[in-house]
């Protein structure tokens, strides 16, 4: 089997949500000298961010977007350590989750994929994570950037709840915070007085670089 080959087929089980087929094609891939990063940019993430179009469209619902997430996480778990090897040096921690209320994933999902994939170390907190919980987090990770994903117009305001928690934890100006969902906006970040805003998964390891560089 050819390397398009390969990357075709890794696409449509991603896509499928066929996680053991996935996780073959992954290992036929490196076995056949496959990049690990082409596995990554040229089949795992179109497939998922071609979930995400379908899920807005209305033309799938999220029973199969969550199976198509999987399909990825357990490609992922193959996949990782052969980034991490291609990624010379950590960049920096990075912690992650879903805000209270939102037990929506595959957004996060995704930008863990391409934070890891661009020499993040990431610590994921889940899905319906209360305040507290990133407060702890931050406590005990110090990261450079807390992320938090809000999926639905009803949950978004917790953005702003989780930025006060911080403040009054003592914890605001020792990290910096970044935000992303649908509902999410630039506008809406500078309103909160988030650090940095990301429209999609790609975006996100970008801006992520960006702030650690700018301190």
């Amino acid at each position: 089997m050819g390397e398009q080959e390969i990357l075709d087929a890794l696409y449509d089980n991603v896509l499928d949500g066929d996680a053991e087929h996935s996780v073959e094609e992954v290992e036929r891939g490196l076995r056949e000298g496959v990049a690990p990063t082409d596995l990554l940019y040229e089949s795992m993430i179109p497939a998922l961010e071609q979930v995400g179009a379908l899920f807005e469209s209305g033309e799938i619902f999220l029973p199969e977007m969550l199976i198509s997430a999987n399909a990825m996480k357990a490609a992922m778990e193959i996949l990782r350590p052969h980034l991490a090897q291609v990624a010379s040096t950590t960049i920096g921690t990075y912690v992650i989750g879903s805000v209270a209320g939102d037990i929506h994933d595959i957004g996060k999902n995704m930008c863990i994929v391409m934070l890891e994939s661009a020499g993040f170390e990431v610590v994921d907190l889940g899905v319906n994570v209360p305040s507290e919980d990133f407060v702890q987090a931050i406590r005990d990770h110090q990261p450079h950037i807390v992320g938090m994903s809000a999926f639905l117009t009803t949950t978004v305001q917790e953005i702003e709840r989780n930025l006060a928690a911080l403040t009054e934890a003592g914890l605001r100006d020792s990290v910096q915070v970044m935000i992303g969902g649908a509902p999410v906006t630039e506008q809406f970040m500078s309103e909160v007085g988030a650090d940095g805003y990301a429209p999609d998964a790609s975006a996100a390891a970008r801006v992520a670089k960006a702030m650690v560089a700018a301190g």
